[in-house]
């Protein structure tokens, strides 16, 4: 017999977390081991419970994405799916991007919903192809801009504090402490700055942000 999903349903709304609840456990095959409804319950219950998937909204204290970004610093094989109801690109691009395996709408019917997370706990990805094809809309349409856009200017606010006290020479440990982040968040944090400059090393990336500085173009 296949073992249950181990779920935690992360959403600041108690009625909508125990229709959800109730509605996979009646479904079958879902395990609800936790249940919270803050960023701050969400890295808690990471540590504490260890679920199979975290489904997790974006509007809750603390911020689902920030949630996100949080979590999978601490814990980077926790698997996550949004289930908001936000739209737009932004969130659904940065959710992806921060590590989220699935972004779900809220409109959706709860044996498709038991669908998802079946395959997200598989180890696929999911995003509806209605919201996959828009996206895909959108970032093909900003193709030209980005092209003339600087690498800096890709970065959340949060990476461009990290930048700055990087290229002011601060190691990991010194700008945890003064950001009030753990060592392990501004590593993470690091990884994605390097990636999206296209940089090797800290280095190059603080020589990035100089250049931007000298040419205006940050």
């Amino acid at each position: 017999m296949t073992r249950p999903i181990r779920l935690a349903v992360i959403d600041d709304h108690p009625l909508f977390r125990e229709g959800v609840t109730r509605s996979l456990l009646e479904i079958g095959g879902f395990e609800i081991v936790a249940e919270g409804g803050s960023a701050e319950d969400a890295q808690r219950i990471a540590a504490q419970n260890r679920p199979d998937i975290m489904l997790m909204d974006l509007s809750m204290p603390g911020g689902g994405l920030n949630a996100v970004v949080e979590t999978l610093a601490h814990h980077p094989d926790q698997k996550i799916v949004v289930l908001t109801v936000s739209e737009t690109n932004d969130d659904i691009a940065q959710a992806l991007a921060g590590g989220a395996r699935g972004y779900v709408l809220k409109g959706v019917g709860s044996k498709s919903l038991a669908d998802i997370l079946r395959t997200v706990a598989a180890g696929e990805t999911y995003l509806s192809p209605v919201l996959a094809a828009r996206l895909l809309t959108t970032l093909t349409s900003r193709t030209q801009t980005a092209a003339a856009a600087t690498p800096i200017s890709t970065l959340t606010g949060r990476e461009r504090e990290i930048l700055d006290l990087v290229a002011e020479g601060l190691s990991n440990k010194r700008i945890a402490l003064a950001l009030s982040l753990q060592e392990k968040t501004v590593k993470h944090h690091m990884t994605r700055i390097l990636f999206k400059l296209d940089v090797r090393n800290r280095t190059e990336a603080a020589m990035l942000l100089r250049d931007a500085r000298e040419h205006g173009s940050e």
